[in-house]
């Protein structure tokens, strides 16, 4: 007992610190929120017109979609931000100090789940202004908000993941990157996948993306949409699972 309060203690200090950083870098925390604004913006008003959502205001599908995309790219902060503490010999020095070493991982994680509440707190309200609502109750919306966050917290699993086992953090923001563009292009996230070949479509139909950010749109919109979160849970619950495992794993060896 005495152990896992301890280890509770030094993920809960480890967390502050990485809060912490966006507090003495504010810009940082407004620069991860411009380009999602401007996806979402570009989409709306540029893309929208021409898509055909049958029976959903373009707005109302595409809102959804748009906040599970900037909580996955903005996964990637995870990897980057172990990198550079592996980096700059951050870890070596908290191996001086008497705690526990899995207090690192998890506290980053932890706080970047803030990180992205925020964001998409402020990303909701561009939302409401443009148009979207939710419309199936206060606890559906609370539930469709809990499940994207899930979303990022098993992405920022695999980017730990990433992160500890490329060494450069130049190299891990890219490769952080690279394989996160066709997974979410292909999804529901912009279009519905009905409208893509049938070879992409089998893919996209049962990607975790496309699963869980039509979880989202179903709990978001009600009305004919029906929700099966089983699906999604077993996804984001096994993602969590096995990259939490590796990035552990791939922590003790590294230090």
């Amino acid at each position: 007992m005495d152990s896992f309060k301890w280890i509770i203690s030094d993920t809960i200090v480890m967390t502050k610190r990485g809060l912490l950083r966006y507090v003495r870098l504010p810009e940082l925390l407004v620069f991860s929120t411009i380009q999602p604004v401007m996806f979402m913006l570009l989409f709306a008003y540029v893309f929208g017109g021409a898509i055909d959502t049958p029976g959903l205001n373009y707005i109302d599908y595409l809102v959804p979609g748009i906040l599970a995309q900037t909580i996955i790219f903005g996964s990637t902060v995870t990897g980057v931000g172990l990198a550079q503490d592996l980096s700059k010999g951050m870890t070596d020095r908290f191996h001086s100090l008497p705690m526990a070493r899995s207090a690192l991982l998890a506290g980053r994680t932890i706080s970047d789940m803030i990180r992205n509440f925020w964001t998409l707190m402020l990303m909701l309200v561009v939302g409401l202004l443009i148009g979207f609502r939710f419309q199936d109750g206060f606890f559906h919306a609370a539930e469709a908000i809990l499940l994207i966050l899930l979303l990022g917290l098993a992405f920022s699993w695999i980017s730990a993941s990433i992160g500890l086992a490329v060494k450069d953090p130049e190299t891990v923001q890219v490769a952080g990157f690279i394989w996160l563009f066709p997974l979410v292009f292909a999804s529901s996230v912009f279009v519905p996948v009905e409208t893509m070949p049938d070879f992409l479509k089998a893919f996209a139909q049962n990607s975790p993306v496309t699963l869980t950010v039509d979880a989202v749109r179903a709990l978001s919109l009600g009305g004919d949409l029906k929700v099966d979160i089983w699906p999604v849970l077993a996804w984001l619950g096994g993602i969590i699972a096995i990259f939490s495992t590796i990035s552990v794993r791939l922590y003790m060896r590294r230090t």
